[in-house]
């Protein structure tokens, strides 16, 4: 059975000037707090021993999703965007925009385009000046993201601003509904709103979410998992959150869950795949 894991950083390049590998030991206290050993690759800051534990865990390819904000630190899209040339057959490139600037914003996707990045990431909760998901200054980055059919993965869950209204679900079900062709991956799954995010994606077919780390024996797993056994399992996605998760232990965990034989496979890889347009 092959794997996309949707949410991987790897310590390489500029994500090791990035806080989760900076301030281990603030990342490998959210692991330990989730019941895991934080991976040696990470400890030991080795792309190398990374590789090593996607394939035990049978992870095929990893989405690395790249960093630009102002609390948590920047990673250089052409940093990301060289990872996937580097490692083609391992890492798809998704660039991270900072969207404080309209035009600059623009910028920033024009040049990842053509970089040949597959996906933009907006974290605006997390910038010098906060922003919510359905701010009107986002509005012309959705436009063009939906004008061009670019996923877009929003940081709609955990920790994603200062206070919990920044993954409160009513911010993307209005973008969402504004933006109806815009696909939009909510990572961390909107947690902890589970019950609401699902109803938002019940309603809205544009929505996929990722619950990731979020998803790991915390309230609301067992909600997850009937959505995505149901109305929900083509738009279910598998990812770790590396190096927050180890990959081993969580993809091993993953693979017990109560999921059917073939919708196992759909959030594992198939969905991801299609969202991404990786070959199959």
């Amino acid at each position: 059975m092959k794997i996309i894991d949707f949410r991987l950083r790897p310590p390489y390049k500029g994500f090791l000037n990035a806080r989760i590998y900076t301030r281990q030991d603030i990342s490998g206290k959210f692991t330990n707090q989730l019941g895991f050993p934080v991976p040696r690759s990470a400890t030991e800051k080795s792309i190398d021993l990374m590789f090593t534990e996607m394939d035990e865990a049978g992870i095929d390819i990893g989405v690395v999703v790249g960093r630009n904000t102002k609390v948590l630190g920047a990673v250089p899209n052409t940093d990301v965007a060289e990872m996937a040339r580097e490692f083609p057959k391992r890492l798809v490139a998704v660039a991270s925009i900072d969207p404080a600037d309209r035009k600059d914003a623009m910028r920033q996707m024009e040049e990842a385009l053509a970089l040949g990045m597959r996906g933009v990431n907006l974290e605006p909760g997390m910038m010098a000046e906060p922003m919510h998901l359905d701010d009107r200054r986002l509005y012309p980055i959705y436009a063009f993201c939906e004008d061009n059919d670019i996923p877009t993965i929003l940081m709609g869950g955990g920790n994603a601003g200062p206070d919990i209204s920044y993954t409160s679900p009513e911010h993307i079900d209005r973008v969402l509904g504004d933006f109806p062709n815009l696909k939009i991956v909510s990572s961390h799954g909107s947690w902890p709103w589970v019950k609401e995010i699902i109803h938002v994606a019940f309603r809205r077919p544009n929505l996929y979410l990722s619950p990731d780390m979020y998803l790991y024996n915390l309230p609301g797993m067992t909600d997850y998992i009937a959505a995505a056994n149901g109305f929900l399992q083509d738009r279910f996605l598998f990812g770790t959150a590396y190096p927050l998760c180890p990959l081993i232990e969580y993809t091993k965990w993953f693979r017990t869950l109560p999921l059917d034989a073939d919708v196992m496979q759909k959030v594992l890889y198939t969905n991801a795949a299609r969202l991404l347009k990786i070959e199959t």
